[in-house]
């Protein structure tokens, strides 16, 4: 069975240590954090550990520190000094890639952005710009998820520019101000995907098109009231004024810089808050498609694990999303450890880990009714889903995705009616 996982050279190092660890399993027949996986789980401490000699920080989400050639002039006289200096601009050693990262949007997305507006507009660069955002959006977005839990990626002599910075580059990146705090932190991780939350998906069949069209709607068009109006009834009165104030607000600035600079302002900001949107809402119903009708309110069982490329080397350990739901504090770089710490609770608590997909590709492979290729990308994790068949995996995935009543929902929640 263990035949059925490949193993994406691409891959972070703790990601196949992660997976290697995952077919010893499916080969033994077991899922026990043994000698190895402590070995390994330690191993990754230390290299998340500054001090240590095996510390690594990321500098390039496309490389791994390790792999990087010291001894060239370049990476010795430059990149070595600018690694050195960056550790202490960013708050954790670790994270000298989040400065990398914003080093890149100043001095791309902004001059062109002000290009645009204030030098010269031409189609062509409009559409080049939009398709560069659209390369950046998902790994700012996960840094950005690192900051608004964090209350900032930089350290605290950087402190005015780390909590002003977003206010430029989120626009530029389809994000409203402040949005994404108010409904990730103070909403979603409060609910987490309960009948309550906004971004519920029990209240949908996860495999239907129709269903998931309503569900990307009622974001898009609708966010900016539903929001306020959630935190009213929950009676967060200073949070429903603000997350409206936000929204309204930049709503006002595209309108404004809409009257100004038409052409510009549908590149540069109503672009990618189209792309943005459409990609939240697909990567949050992948992220919460499967649900056991048992235990619907289990972290567990209610949100998934990805050991793959495009989620955790470019996107900061996003696809370790149970992880995040168990301590949403959790450091990004310490989800791998966490796991294999953790994989004998995951393994009786039934949880779903795929390999080789990313959130984009499940949810399209779901509205396809694809359960063939997702049984092949489900790494089976504990001694009932390794016993299971291509066809029994398959059977499983698809009643996780099956739509909850009203009257399930009233009777696993313990409320009368789902209000979001």
């Amino acid at each position: 069975m263990d035949k059925e996982i490949y193993f994406d050279p691409k891959l972070t190092r703790d990601d196949r240590l992660v997976l290697e660890s995952l077919a010893a399993d499916v080969r033994g027949q077991e899922a026990s954090p043994g000698k190895d996986d402590e070995a390994l789980a330690a191993l990754m401490e230390s290299t998340n550990t500054p001090g240590t000699a095996e510390f690594e920080p990321t500098v390039f989400t496309s490389w791994d520190y390790a792999n990087i050639d010291w001894k060239t002039p370049f990476n010795a006289w430059v990149l070595a000094p600018y690694v050195r200096i960056a550790k202490g601009i960013v708050r954790k050693e670790t994270d000298v890639v989040m400065l990398t990262h914003i080093l890149l949007y100043f001095s791309t997305s902004v001059p062109s952005a002000l290009a645009l507006f204030f030098w010269r507009f031409h189609w062509l660069h409009g559409i080049a710009h939009f398709a560069m955002q659209a390369t950046y959006v998902g790994t700012y977005t996960l840094m950005m998820h690192q900051h608004i839990h964090m209350r900032g990626v930089l350290a605290k002599p950087f402190a005015l520019f780390d909590g002003l910075f977003p206010y430029i580059t989120d626009p530029l990146m389809g994000h409203t101000w402040n949005t994404y705090f108010y409904h990730h932190v103070k909403h979603h991780h409060v609910e987490g995907n309960g009948p309550n939350d906004l971004s519920s998906t029990l209240l949908f069949q996860r495999d239907s098109l129709p269903h998931f069209l309503m569900y990307l709607g009622r974001f898009y068009f609708f966010v900016w009231l539903d929001l306020p109006l959630y935190f009213l009834r929950t009676r967060k009165y200073v949070l429903a004024g603000k997350a409206l104030f936000w929204e309204l607000g930049n709503y006002s600035f595209f309108i404004a810089l809409f009257r100004i600079n038409p052409r510009a302002t549908f590149c540069v900001f109503l672009m990618p808050l189209f792309l943005m949107r459409l990609g939240l809402m697909v990567g949050n119903w992948a992220q919460h498609a499967f649900v056991d009708h048992d235990e619907p309110d289990s972290d567990y069982r209610s949100s998934i694990t990805l050991v793959d490329v495009q989620s955790n080397r470019h996107s900061y350990n996003d696809g370790y999303h149970t992880s995040h739901h168990l301590n949403p504090m959790r450091h990004w770089r310490d989800h791998p450890k966490s796991f294999l710490r953790g994989k004998e609770q995951y393994a009786s608590q039934g949880a779903l880990v795929f390999h080789n997909i990313d959130y984009m590709i499940l949810t399209i492979r779901l509205l396809m009714k694809d359960y063939k290729t997702l049984s092949k990308c489900l790494v089976p994790i504990g001694p009932e889903q390794i016993a299971m068949t291509m066809e029994e995996r398959a059977a499983m995935l698809k009643d996780h995705t099956r739509q909850f009543t009203e009257e399930e929902i009233a009777r696993k929640f313990n409320v009368k009616k789902a209000t979001a």
